[in-house]
């Protein structure tokens, strides 16, 4: 069996090699080699890849995205058919995921974050329903985490900007007569998965703290193993 990880893309080198190192991080723990993929700024594109696979034994691909949005639903599935190979498998993406949001949280932790801190998290943005009711419900599961509720914001497309949810909520705390002479700090949490454009504009939001993306955090290579599993339950190692 084949496996293949597809992510978005970005033109930071580092965002590129922590793909890579996440792949090879989920080959670690499968005792197999997973290819990387891009729909994405660079390449090679999933329909590339597949091209290179032996058709005659099964590909499974997981999509590295957070959301189901326009590149699962519609990018995604136009590859696999460019590409002619006849046993691709496409597994559900990342999020909403409770094991995603198991790792948002750790990451506030490592940020600094404290309870009673204000926190946004912070999405790429979309413009497709279904790709924003998941970020609701990944911001609904935060807020469970968190015991108070989060706000959700946009590094590029929708609203609110994470800047002006920053500014937002810093209004709000300097304005309520028990909070105005301490007041909350505002924490964006990083709803990203790689380092790039989008992360260098949470950096830039104004927010107290911001967590980093959620990378090669071992719940994020554990969760795209256990992608890989499911899909292939046969064929890979079970876990450990």
């Amino acid at each position: 069996m084949s496996l293949v990880l597809v992510a978005h893309g970005t033109r930071k080198p580092g965002g590129v090699a922590m793909i890579g190192d996440l792949a090879d991080r989920v080959a670690g723990l499968l005792d197999r080699r997973v290819h990387v993929s891009f729909v994405d700024v660079l390449g090679p594109t999933p329909a590339e890849v597949l091209a290179t696979l032996p058709t005659d034994r099964p590909a499974v691909l997981v999509p590295a995205f957070l959301a189901a949005g326009y590149h699962v639903r519609v990018d995604v599935p136009a590859q696999v058919a460019a590409s002619g190979h006849p046993l691709v498998s496409v597994t559900p993406p990342l999020g909403p995921c409770l094991g995603t949001v198991r790792v948002i949280a750790d990451r506030l932790v490592e940020s600094g974050w404290r309870p009673g801190d204000a926190v946004i998290l912070a999405a790429a943005g979309t413009s497709d329903p279904s790709a924003q009711s998941d970020l609701r419900r990944t911001a609904a599961m935060l807020s469970a985490v968190t015991g108070d509720r989060v706000e959700l914001a946009y590094a590029a497309t929708g609203a609110p900007s994470v800047a002006d949810a920053v500014a937002a909520q810093r209004c709000r705390s300097g304005g309520d007569s028990i909070c105005s002479s301490r007041p909350r700090r505002v924490v964006v949490a990083s709803y990203l998965l790689a380092d790039g454009l989008f992360q260098d504009r949470l950096g830039a939001s104004g927010a107290d703290l911001v967590s980093d993306p959620l990378g090669t955090h071992p719940g994020m290579v554990r969760l795209i193993a256990n992608r890989f599993r499911r899909a292939g339950v046969l064929s890979l190692p079970a876990a450990a």
